[in-house]
């Protein structure tokens, strides 16, 4: 299987950084990517008009590059989850995760027996068309590949703990604009509840031997959430990080036609 750097970067101590796609889905992607030094790419189906075409497509681009691949499906159905790793997702992404009943869900559909019940469909895809030796690459999947369950509301909040000792649950993930909404604090990343909602998020992570990560679109915002314990980070996604480049470039431009130094 290809190595999964995300796992890689924890395992050596350190912050795995990536971003997220849910807009250009272009075949030139991957290697922008990969130029720009990420460790991972959060695929969107979630809000994204991605297809599952699409998303197999990029994953199939990624494995020319040592990218760790993630999607987040829609939903935390099987069919959503199962086809997006045999599509070679290295992990998925679920969002609104509430209880350790749904983590399991996603675990026993992202994982192979023992750990699940995952489908076997060999010499496909997610192994670059050639059957292994089933034992083996089973282990080796069940390893390589990567859960993520979202914290978003209030009973997920609550529930952290449990769904972090949910095992083959390998991070939770704040959804910080849906996590807000829900507790009636819109976007007020410095309301003391939502300080208290990280901090328990980074506390569950902490006991059960897991990351918790989170997705920043400022420096700021990034200096305060790894401060307070984030061991993984995700920055942006596509259309906001070229909408702030172009913009501040444009704004700069104006400013030098406006005083004739252009």
């Amino acid at each position: 299987m290809k190595p999964n750097r995300f796992r890689q970067v924890v395992q050596e101590g350190r912050i795995p950084l990536g971003t997220m796609v849910w807009e250009f889905g272009t075949r030139g992607m991957p290697k922008i990517l990969e130029a720009a030094g990420v460790d991972f790419v959060l695929i969107d189906m979630e809000h994204s008009t991605f297809d599952g075409e699409r998303v197999a497509d990029l994953l199939a681009l990624l494995k020319a590059t040592p990218i760790a691949p993630f999607v987040r499906v829609p939903q935390r159905l099987y069919h959503f989850l199962a086809r997006a790793m045999d599509a070679g997702a290295l992990g998925a992404m679920v969002a609104n995760v509430e209880t350790p009943e749904q983590a399991r869900e996603i675990v026993e559909a992202v994982k192979y027996a023992p750990m699940g019940h995952r489908g076997v469909g060999l010499g496909s895809a997610h192994t670059d068309f050639v059957v292994p030796d089933p034992a083996t690459y089973f282990r080796e999947a069940n390893e390589n590949t990567t859960v993520i369950a979202m914290i978003e509301s209030p009973v997920g909040l609550k529930n952290a703990g449990a769904i972090a000792a949910v095992p083959g649950v390998d991070v939770l993930w704040v959804g910080h604009f849906d996590l807000t909404q829900a507790m009636g604090i819109p976007a007020e990343f410095h309301h003391p509840d939502f300080l208290d909602a990280i901090r328990t998020v980074i506390a569950a992570a902490r006991k059960h031997g897991k990351v918790a990560a989170i997705n920043p679109s400022t420096p700021e915002q990034a200096e305060e959430w790894i401060a307070a314990g984030f061991r993984a980070i995700s920055w942006g996604n596509d259309t906001t990080i070229y909408r702030n480049a172009l913009s501040s470039a444009i704004q700069t431009l104006r400013r030098r036609v406006a005083t004739g130094t252009a």
